[in-house]
């Protein structure tokens, strides 16, 4: 079910934003940015309010710069969450088992184009898509970003090096979850089976790294930071 807190500060959506361009991969409509002929692919599984949202394109685009090749697709085909549409009816129709279905299939059509490692980074609704795409050894490497709900099963069945990057106020991914689902990575990690890094950030809520406002200096620079940890980690594990 998704959650109040999942949806607020909704983006101003825009289908123009951005300096990529919308192709169609893996069946689905996609925002596409960076070196077309990369070997090295970012997936990012957007928020409940989809893949138009400006600040995550303009997340994408910050990726790209790095040489990857970054791929955001529709994973709501065209029905992002909006407050006019009732709640549990459009979490009933979205299911993040259904975005990970979905998001295996773009990760493939990226295999079959010559990439060779594809990275996979979730926000909120796209967080719980991600955790369980990692399960899978279709991607190299995770980030969760203020995730909804996720379990320790979920994180025990992780195939790949995982972040976790959480808000101090968060009703859906709340620091002591975090902290315990860090413990079950740390034992993975000593047990030489998956590296994983989680880290709480003080004073934002759920949704702060794409979903700031602009003229709110410390939550622009939390935001700032949060990307820079995704980046670090796709630099070190997509290469």
């Amino acid at each position: 079910m998704l959650g109040p807190h999942c949806t607020e500060n909704p983006p101003s959506l825009s289908s123009t934003c951005g300096a990529g361009n919308i192709q169609e991969i893996g069946g689905l409509q996609t925002y596409v940015a960076g070196d077309q002929n990369s070997k090295l692919a970012i997936l990012l599984a957007a928020d409940a309010f989809g893949y138009e949202a400006p600040k995550l394109r303009s997340l994408a685009d910050k990726i790209a710069a790095l040489g990857f090749l970054v791929v955001v697709p529709d994973l709501f085909n065209g029905d992002p969450f909006s407050f006019e549409k009732p709640r549990e009816a459009w979490s009933t129709a979205h299911t993040p088992e259904k975005g990970c279905e979905d998001a295996k299939n773009v990760v493939e059509a990226l295999r079959s184009r010559g990439v060779v490692k594809v990275g996979a980074a979730g926000f909120c609704w796209g967080g719980m898509a991600v955790v369980r795409l990692a399960k899978y050894d279709c991607i190299d490497a995770a980030v969760l970003l203020h995730p909804g709900p996720i379990t320790q099963d979920q994180i025990n069945e992780v195939k790949c090096p995982i972040a976790i990057l959480g808000a101090e106020i968060d009703n859906y991914a709340p620091p002591e979850l975090l902290k315990q689902l860090g413990e079950v990575l740390a034992e993975k990690s000593e047990a030489r089976m998956v590296d994983s890094y989680v880290k709480i950030f003080p004073g934002v809520g759920h949704g702060w790294s794409v979903r700031y406002e602009d003229n709110d200096e410390f939550g622009v620079k939390s935001a700032e930071e949060s990307h820079v940890d995704l980046m670090n980690w796709f630099t070190k594990y997509i290469k």
